[in-house]
């Protein structure tokens, strides 16, 4: 498991992804000692509704958005900054 304040190392890498790019979860990860892109997924799965984090710019390896409830919403944000995503 990831040091204690991985989260917060977390929001702070997620907060640098400039307006119109993307990265992944195992990205993310591979900068998170002990980190996996599924605990990477699931500390984003977990953010207050309203954060103003720009969780939209993570996605799957593959280009896709993962299947999740707010997809839709995601799939819009990233279409607003000039991303369009694989289907």
């Amino acid at each position: 498991m990831a040091e204690p304040d991985w989260r917060e190392h977390l929001y702070t890498l997620v907060a640098a992804i400039p307006p119109g790019t993307t990265t992944s979860y195992g990205a993310l990860a591979r900068q998170i000692s002990g980190a996996s892109a599924r605990s990477v997924a699931r500390a984003l799965s977990q953010l207050p509704e309203g954060s103003r984090l720009p969780w939209h710019r993570v996605i799957r390896s593959d280009g896709r958005i993962a299947d999740h409830p707010g997809r839709a919403e995601q799939t819009e944000r990233l279409k607003a900054e000039g991303v369009f995503i694989r289907s």
